[in-house]
């Protein structure tokens, strides 16, 4: 993960981590960790934890992680 913390990509608020889950990616079949990061507004993103430098994507089920 990237040392600077990530700004909301729909409110600007700082976010803050909130652990990894355990997926699998489509374009690679392979299983990888996304980041879980949330704001206080609250919405929730999350990322590849091996491709910290790609952007954000907003959470498909994010009541999972309020």
């Amino acid at each position: 993960m990237t040392s600077s913390v990530p700004t909301c990509p729909e409110c600007s608020h700082a976010m803050k981590f909130g652990g990894f889950v355990l997926c699998r990616r489509e374009d690679d079949d392979q299983r990888v960790c996304r980041g879980v990061w949330k704001c206080t507004t609250p919405h929730v993103w999350w990322n590849w934890a091996d491709r910290p430098d790609e952007a954000l994507e907003a959470c498909p089920m994010p009541e999972m992680f309020l």
